[in-house]
């Protein structure tokens, strides 16, 4: 008999965050590659969405469609309707699942979901209400359905305890960078392409202030360091206003280039030509540029926070500060001794390259494989 995992990809059809977009094909490629003999992957999809978008996980045992498009999915999922997705275990890398009553023992159904980012909770003035109400609807029905909850890290696990009662029903499963992620061989043409320079201070995000940027504009202004300064993921229309936050900072206008959100192959020819990274969001969600830096060998100069002292550990300069200024002053400070020598450089680089070992979606896979078979 064989055992079938089914796994959400509603975000490879009908993508609307690129980075759950990126983590939902990695997993989904790992648990094929990582099947335990006798099991198989299959898919769960809404309507409609990019034509051949799961053409991108290869060896999938089959795509079950639902009838509903994504949108019309997410309000049945929030209110706990038919949706037509039925049981047996499901695994999706978010909220989006059918939460429902179900029999675990008898009919060995089961529901797994996972929670990346608490920004809902914690930072809600920062999206739309309507999404936020969604996230909050879906962890209640967690609360309810959910045989268990993944996150990625351990400090999430204990402030999602603070949020909602899991019990013993949460398990931590980090992400990774991309299989395969590494600088291309035609890096310099990207960075061409892309109107970018060799050699420069690289951050991520935007001007929310969960993110950061000021901080981490302030601290490349306060360090002395004499070079350009790129700024990645970017949502469209959000240029101005990070500009205007490095204007604010002290950083002038030609030092800065603003980027959106790219694709894997250039987010890495980016990386490749980076000098150092500096993380200062202290937000309460898995840092996935961070670890994309630890990977590719990048100097990390990151704010201390109970994510970013999990994740960086000893891979990375960690700055503890109690205020926006103080974070600036210290972070502007490890960077300019992160560059400050050739020696310090290097010594950075070799440290996030140990550390970036530790994250791989292949161990994640395992991770989920085994997590079903507890269940």
């Amino acid at each position: 008999m064989v055992a079938t995992l089914r796994v959400v990809l509603d975000q490879l059809v009908a993508p609307s965050e690129p980075e759950l977009g990126e983590a939902s094909r990695e997993l989904a490629r790992a648990l094929v590659m990582g099947a335990p003999s006798g099991c198989e992957v299959e898919a769960i999809a809404p309507a409609g969405g990019a034509e051949g978008a799961l053409d991108a996980v290869t060896g999938l045992a089959g795509v079950r469609r639902t009838a509903l498009p994504r949108r019309e999915l997410a309000a049945a999922l929030q209110l706990g309707v038919g949706t037509g997705i039925g049981g047996g275990m499901i695994h999706s890398p978010s909220l989006f699942a059918p939460l429902v009553r179900h029999d675990r023992v008898h009919d060995h159904d089961q529901t797994v979901v996972t929670v990346w980012d608490l920004r809902p909770w914690e930072s809600p003035a920062e999206l739309p209400r309507a999404v936020v109400a969604w996230h909050k609807a879906m962890l209640k029905r967690a609360v309810k359905h959910a045989d268990a909850v993944v996150v990625p890290t351990h400090s999430l696990a204990s402030r999602l305890l603070e949020i909602a009662p899991f019990g013993d029903r949460i398990r931590v499963i980090a992400g990774a960078s991309p299989l395969g992620f590494s600088v291309p061989t035609d890096e310099v043409g990207r960075r061409r392409e892309l109107s970018l320079p060799e050699g420069f201070v690289l951050l991520a995000g935007g001007p929310m202030g969960s993110e950061g940027l000021d901080a981490g504009f302030s601290a490349v202004a306060a360090s002395g360091v004499d070079l350009p300064v790129v700024v990645i993921d970017v949502e469209d229309g959000h240029e101005p206003a990070v500009a205007d936050l490095a204007s604010a900072a002290g950083l002038p206008e030609r030092v800065l280039h603003v980027r959106g959100v790219l694709d894997t192959a250039d987010r890495a020819a980016v990386f490749g030509a980076a000098v150092a990274f500096v993380a200062p969001s202290r937000r309460a969600a898995f840092p996935w540029r961070v670890v994309d830096a630890l990977t590719l060998g990048v100097p990390v100069i990151a704010a201390a926070s109970t994510v970013h002292d999990e994740v960086v550990f000893d891979g990375g300069s960690l700055v503890s500060a109690s205020g926006t200024a103080e974070l600036s002053e210290g972070l502007g400070a490890a960077l300019a001794s992160a560059l400050g020598s050739t020696a310090a450089a290097e010594r950075l680089a070799v440290l996030a390259g140990d550390r970036g070992r530790a994250f791989s979606w292949r161990e994640a896979a395992d991770k989920v494989w085994m997590l079903h078979a507890e269940l």
